[in-house]
């Protein structure tokens, strides 16, 4: 049987996990910076807590957990015999690996929220499951990075938050465009084309316009049972002028005594406006009306963030979610958050050739085997190497010295020290730069102090 890899899972060479660390150092940073406590939750979570949040599409990603032991015990059997899944699903998983981090955090709050001070900022950063269909940018197990704010309804955490995600994609050389949008526009729009009733339908079709454009989004619309005459109220959506705000009044005039709309209308304005005070160039922060992000849980703003220089899903994206801890039985906390999708992340920053030298693990000092009382020599001066952080290994083996050539050169060791006999003697440490081909011989402290 050949060995290979789960559908949606990589493995990472030490490389690539150097470059995931460089990447994640900076989202570290800037969280903090901004005033974010790591928390860390479990890998899997009760089934109960994860379904019934994330829409019908949602909850069909969760992988679920078979119950330990002989799980067909207590199935009912008509059940199993009529493959009735949705019964089935509860009768054999209590359990699921996490979807997000965001219902997780929801849960420690309403666990906690009699020890938590409030407005409470938290961010996290660990991988989730989805079972999504593997293709580019998109895998089965995924980290997501995530900064969330709970116990505040101020608007000032939305403008916040745009800082955190364009200072981040700064410092990682990324040239951004972050879309915005809001719940209550959307609810606003559902009510003014009559089908406030189907709201949910409405928003995870017009989720799908960049994957499928104005007419796979009509046709979506028309087959879960929204009228044409529905439809053709909301022409206007997939003709936007790049002007956000020039945008926002054209809802209002749409919006005329539609109280729930007005109110979407004044809070996304409001974030603009305050981001356009702070310096924010109006080029990477965009309205975009059919932006809804398919996730039940939000109510307020909503974001996601592009790469300009790449073709790429979107590699960030949140919102206010100010009901989410009600589920759990804790009311009035409401709710801020946004993700930084590291693996896409990773793609875009790998494209574009912008991994800095640094971001890389590689070894300084390899040092050369000749074995007897060299070896012994060898490692006193690598353990005071590796005691002023310096990284430094010895050849394991005492081999020909072209094979230890080759060994640091596929790995790319920068330095192979030669400490032999006649080094040890003279107190000398003889090194070659296998980057520039040079080798000097250099006193052992003046060795140590380089």
């Amino acid at each position: 049987m050949k060995p290979g890899l789960a559908k949606g899972t990589r493995d990472f060479t030490a490389l690539e996990v150097a470059r995931r660390r460089y990447i994640i150092n900076i989202l570290q940073k800037n969280f903090e910076l901004f005033g974010f406590q790591p928390l860390e939750t479990p890998s899997f979570e009760n089934l109960s807590t994860l379904t019934g949040k994330y829409g019908e599409e949602g909850d069909r990603l969760i992988f679920k957990i078979l119950n330990s032991g002989d799980y067909t015990s207590k199935v009912n059997q008509q059940d199993w015999e009529d493959k009735n899944h949705q019964k089935l699903t509860s009768q054999i998983s209590d359990k699921a690996l996490r979807y997000d981090l965001t219902v997780p955090f929801a849960r420690f709050v309403a666990m906690n929220h009699n020890q938590l001070t409030f407005p409470f900022k938290r961010y996290q950063i660990q991988p989730v499951w989805r079972a999504d269909r593997p293709q580019k940018g998109r895998f089965r197990e995924f980290y997501q990075c995530d900064a969330d704010v709970v116990g505040s309804e101020s608007l000032l955490q939305e403008v916040d938050l745009v800082q955190l995600y364009l200072k981040s994609f700064a410092e990682l050389g990324l040239a951004v465009t972050i879309h915005i949008n809001n719940r209550k526009i959307l609810s606003g729009l559902a009510e003014f084309a009559g089908i406030a009733d189907k709201l949910i339908d409405f928003t995870v079709a017009l989720d799908k316009l960049d994957k499928i454009g104005k007419e796979g989004v009509v046709k979506e619309l028309l087959e879960r049972g929204i009228a044409q005459e529905s439809i053709d109220k909301l022409d206007f959506l997939f003709e936007q002028s790049d002007d956000a705000l020039e945008n926002l009044l054209q809802l209002k005039e749409k919006f005329a005594g539609n109280e729930t709309g007005l109110k979407g209308v004044e809070e996304l304005e409001f974030v603009i406006t305050q981001s356009l005070n702070l310096g924010v160039d109006i080029q990477n922060l965009v309205f975009d009306i059919t932006l809804a992000r398919g996730l039940d849980y939000y109510t307020g703003a909503i974001f996601e963030v592009k790469a300009d220089e790449v073709q790429m899903g979107s590699i960030g994206g949140g919102g206010r979610y100010d009901n989410l801890t009600e589920v759990f039985g804790v009311k009035n906390i409401p709710g801020i958050g946004i993700s930084f999708g590291l693996d896409r992340i990773y793609l875009v920053i790998e494209e574009l050739g912008l991994f800095p030298e640094e971001a890389t693990s590689k070894v300084e000092y390899l040092f050369a085997n000749f074995g007897g009382n060299e070896t012994l020599e060898a490692l006193k001066l690598i353990k005071q190497l590796r005691e002023k952080g310096i990284s430094a290994e010895l050849y394991p083996e005492s081999a020909k010295i072209g094979k230890q050539f080759t060994y640091a050169e596929k790995k790319g060791i920068k330095n192979l020290v030669f400490l032999g006999e006649e080094e040890i003697k003279d107190g000398n440490v003889t090194y070659k730069d296998l980057e520039a081909g040079e080798q000097n011989t250099v006193s052992l402290e003046e060795f140590l102090q380089s």
